[in-house]
């Protein structure tokens, strides 16, 4: 089994683009970019799950203030 297989098996479709677009070397600043804003991309899919789970859960930041408060081993009341 030769490189290409395995990438092929363990990389989804997406993934292998990415890696042709990337293949040949780019100056650092580029790279650096290129990176910063996948990572921007990311943060905002986190804040987005996070936010959905929030209005699903009726969790506000009066609930975040309450659980600072909170010690780490007490369970809230139900």
């Amino acid at each position: 089994m030769d490189t290409k297989e395995v990438l092929s098996d363990s990389l989804n479709e997406q993934q292998l683009m990415m890696l042709r677009l990337l293949k040949n070397p780019m100056p650092e600043d580029d790279f650096i970019q290129i990176r910063r804003l996948a990572v921007k991309l990311l943060a905002k899919q986190i804040d987005e799950t996070i936010e959905e789970w929030e209005n699903k859960n009726n969790i506000t930041a009066d609930t975040y203030e309450q659980m600072s408060k909170m010690h780490f081993r007490s369970h809230p009341k139900s």
